[in-house]
């Protein structure tokens, strides 16, 4: 009973410090990321996702070794997993906007150079673009009319909350500001450019791949190990219920955890910035 309270509350304060606190008159990260993960659930779902899976799976793994603290090491990570699982899907929609800016700049440079307006070819971008960017632009066309285009294209840029969407939108609005000939060529460039930089990330994430998914085993089977042995009665049963088995089980939580935490500053990737609108 209070291993499995211990498991709830640590749980509820990890998911409450990924939504984290709002900010009055503006779109918080919590409020976001339901967007970009294209699920319509509110922050206390997730946590009573991460509740519901902690309990279910300290119960399951009480039931199978009848042993308290060999459950809830793996109960408190899957706990984590639901936010896990929208952090990822946040990171996918980012992933497929920022893929689909090159081709929708080109549609804007081509729609340009053919004598339409930039004002009605970034409209046209929000009904027949790429479907990232036209989920992105949903609604630009009715904002654009009633605020104009550059409080418009503010609008999009908080949406997004991306460097890349940044570099995007700051281009489009010197381009809406000071206009000429030479639009079609800089949105061009800028698309040649962008699409150099995914492809460069997208070569560092494939080769990054395989040490990821080797840091993920090396934490995830020692525990799937201490389970199957405990599920049969035997010596290994009998020590890991003794005190002497909570300490080991104790230490190597605690390492488990240390080794996450380096690992996983090691694996991160410097993100780029976001130099305009990254403030406030």
């Amino acid at each position: 009973m209070i291993a499995g309270l211990a498991t709830g509350a640590l749980v509820l304060v990890v998911g409450l410090a990924w939504v984290g606190p709002g900010r009055a008159g503006t779109r918080s990260r919590r409020e976001r990321r339901p967007w970009f993960a294209g699920l319509d659930v509110a922050p206390g779902r997730l946590v009573a996702a991460s509740l519901g899976a902690a309990g279910v799976a300290f119960l399951l793994g009480l039931g199978f070794t009848g042993i308290v603290w060999v459950a809830l090491p793996p109960a408190i990570a899957i706990g984590l997993l639901p936010g896990l699982y929208w952090s990822r899907r946040r990171a996918v929609r980012l992933a497929a906007t920022a893929a689909a800016w090159p081709d929708a700049l080109r549609d804007l440079s081509a729609s340009v150079a053919a004598g339409l307006s930039l004002t009605r070819s970034l409209e046209a971008l929000a009904t027949s673009g790429p479907p990232p960017i036209r989920e992105a632009m949903a609604g630009y066309p009715a904002t654009a009319r009633a605020l104009g285009v550059l409080p418009a294209l503010e609008v999009v840029r908080a949406r997004l909350a991306d460097p890349v969407a940044d570099r995007v939108i700051e281009v489009l609005r010197v381009a809406h500001e000071r206009g000429g000939s030479a639009v079609p060529r800089l949105l061009a460039d800028l698309a040649d450019a962008t699409g150099e930089d995914l492809r460069v990330e997208e070569e560092i994430r494939t080769e990054s791949l395989e040490q990821r998914i080797n840091a993920r085993a090396v934490f995830v089977l020692p525990w799937l190990v201490l389970l199957l042995l405990c599920v049969r009665e035997g010596p290994f049963r009998d020590f890991y219920a003794s005190p002497a088995g909570l300490v080991v089980i104790a230490a190597g939580a605690g390492l488990s955890a240390i080794g996450a935490v380096v690992v996983g500053r090691l694996a991160r990737r410097e993100m780029e910035p976001r130099v305009v609108g990254g403030r406030g």
